[in-house]
């Protein structure tokens, strides 16, 4: 049976419940002016600071608002694929939930979706502000980031923000394909490995985080350069491989 839900948006969370009630009733109000239908996955990694029950209540009175928790586990790029996993929706998307992301770009991000991208990116260097707002160290490690991860990018559709956690995607152009659960860049494997055909970045200035704390740190900088390790020597490996002759 096809999928009566078109959009599944998944919102990870660690420690994230004071942003929550805010995000959740902006990014409903947004989607319910849309013509699509849609559910909002919290994906929780067992934070315990009332998330479960904050969101609860609000699926009580609104069914399209799901909560998923983990327990015993960590990551984004995990809980990002959590929700996945955990819904038949043909259009897949992610975004912070500490609203630095702007819940209004979901109109544009979909509209790019509806007239067949495969893959549309919130992107904060496709236009001119972008993260102009943010801490200069900050903007300095994106920059750097970004450019450690240029030569990993297909040429044809090769994007200004590779590293967005603010993007939708087309389910079958990630089906059966399996990505690395560690870490929070997610959207650079999918460009790399997924079966992406066409993508439109949407230009956003990010936003200043109004609760919590940044996950950002030493941890999440070396699950970066192991993924970036792990993404290059894949690379080498299909470049070595022979090419495949088709029968007759």
């Amino acid at each position: 049976m096809a999928s009566q839900t078109e959009l599944a948006l998944v919102i990870p969370t660690l420690g994230e419940v004071e942003c929550l009630p805010a995000l959740l009733q902006e990014v409903r109000g947004v989607l319910a002016g849309l013509p699509v239908s849609f559910e909002i996955l919290v994906v929780d990694d067992d934070s315990r600071d009332g998330t479960e029950q904050l969101v609860a209540s609000m699926a009580a009175d609104d069914a399209r608002v799901r909560l998923l928790v983990r327990h015993g586990q960590r990551g984004l790029a995990g809980a990002i694929l959590h929700g996945w996993q955990h819904t038949d929706a043909s259009l897949l998307g992610v975004m912070d939930a500490d609203l630095q992301h702007p819940p209004e770009l979901l109109r544009d991000l979909l509209a790019a979706m509806h007239s067949g991208c495969d893959l549309a990116i919130g992107s904060r260097y496709a236009g001119r502000a972008g993260m102009q707002g943010g801490h200069p160290l900050r903007r300095w490690i994106s920059a750097v980031s970004i450019w450690m991860a240029r030569p990993l990018q297909n040429a044809a559709i090769r994007v200004k923000d590779p590293i967005s956690g603010f993007f939708i995607v087309r389910r079958h152009c990630v089906e059966n394909i399996v990505f690395s659960t560690a870490g929070f860049k997610l959207l650079l494997e999918i460009l790399m490995r997924g079966r992406i055909r066409s993508v439109r970045e949407i230009p956003f200035v990010f936003g200043r985080r109004r609760a919590g704390r940044s996950k950002a740190g030493l941890k999440v900088a070396l699950q970066y350069l192991q993924l970036l390790g792990y993404l290059y020597r894949s690379r080498a490996r299909d470049l070595r491989a022979p090419p495949r002759i088709a029968a007759d």
